[in-house]
């Protein structure tokens, strides 16, 4: 098969037959793989006529000891934490931050990681939720593979199909618990306002919903809108006044705390009493949730917390390995939910 274009890693990965750790081990010099597999993935390399990235290969003897953090939205409160943790552990590494923030978007993404490493940085922090589809990140993988190669150091938060080392949140049992919580307080008709479907974090917290209320016979409305308050407000309104407006719902769970106090704003505006009518949970325990009107029943992520670890894997000898460390989660009972009326 013809080639064009400058060969990638990723293309002697494939042309190897390899998987692109294995091929980043073997143009590295790196442990964790037979010398015959080694020496064939340089004998394709050749062939194809790849070289490492000519821009990360300068670099290597010129990274700084910067950690560029990318983030979502450096206004989401959740964002804001993680954004904090990592400073937190920076300083007293002695170590600068450089936040870059991107759209919930592959292409936005890679290209802020790009602008990163044409600021030299010595290492990359990737805070948000990645892809339920891995195809979704075979470029930001490639990426990190040249990056890594160079002698940087990479970790992500909440994605699933990055080789490399991560802080995987409690999203799954945390949905069981909020879930559960709903179904044993006698609720069987929850719509949920998620945000874009193809994320892990997303995917990850409808499924433990799922779990959670899978032996009470729950019926679960699903809307998906932006991870946003306004993305809340939208779908509190699709509930409750618009296509869905006759499943006679008793609990609204927005899929993370943004989203839950637009849900909030909205049955408000409506004339809708929480919990009386309906009773609304949120994801992730962000500071104004117990502060908002009714304090909002969530379950807790350790968003502080989860930026320390991601700075902590960076700072670690680099492994051959991929790295994870899972937090865990606690349901925050507020006063946002009660039983149905009736």
């Amino acid at each position: 098969m013809k080639r064009t274009g400058t060969p990638r890693l990723v293309d002697v990965a494939e042309a190897a037959g390899v998987s692109l750790a294995s091929a980043s081990r073997a143009m590295s010099g790196g442990s964790g793989i037979s010398p015959e597999v080694a020496a064939h993935v340089r004998r394709v390399a050749q062939e194809l006529g790849y070289e490492p990235n000519l821009h990360a290969r300068g670099l290597a003897g010129g990274l700084v000891p910067t950690i560029g953090l990318l983030v979502h939205e450096i206004g989401d409160p959740y964002f804001s934490e993680i954004a904090s943790g990592v400073i937190r552990s920076a300083t007293l590494e002695n170590r600068s931050v450089q936040i870059a923030q991107a759209d919930r978007t592959p292409e936005s993404e890679l290209a802020q990681v790009q602008a990163l490493l044409r600021q030299r940085v010595g290492s990359i922090i990737i805070a948000g939720s990645g892809y339920a589809d891995p195809e979704h990140e075979q470029k930001m993988t490639a990426a990190l593979a040249e990056f890594a190669l160079a002698g940087g150091r990479a970790a992500v938060i909440g994605r699933h199909y990055l080789p490399i080392d991560a802080v995987l949140p409690d999203n799954h049992r945390a949905g069981v618990s909020v879930g559960a919580h709903l179904a044993a307080l006698g609720h069987r008709r929850i719509g949920v306002v998620a945000g874009p479907l193809e994320l892990n974090t997303v995917a990850d917290r409808i499924a433990g919903l799922r779990e959670g209320i899978a032996d009470a016979e729950v019926e679960l409305t699903v809307v998906s809108k932006e991870f946003t308050r306004e993305g809340g407000i939208a779908g509190a309104r699709e509930l409750v006044d618009g296509e869905f407006r006759g499943r006679d719902l008793t609990a609204i769970v927005g899929l993370n705390d943004a989203m839950a106090i637009g849900i909030l704003s909205e049955l408000r505006q409506q004339g809708i009493r929480v919990p009386d009518d309906l009773s609304v949970v949120g994801f992730d325990d962000i500071a104004v949730a117990a502060d908002v009107a009714p304090a909002l029943t969530t379950a807790r992520i350790p968003m502080f917390e989860m930026g320390q670890h991601a700075v902590a894997l960076i700072l670690r000898p680099a492994s051959d390995e991929a790295r994870t460390v899972s937090t865990s989660h606690e349901l925050i009972v507020r006063a946002s939910t009660a039983p149905p009326r009736g």
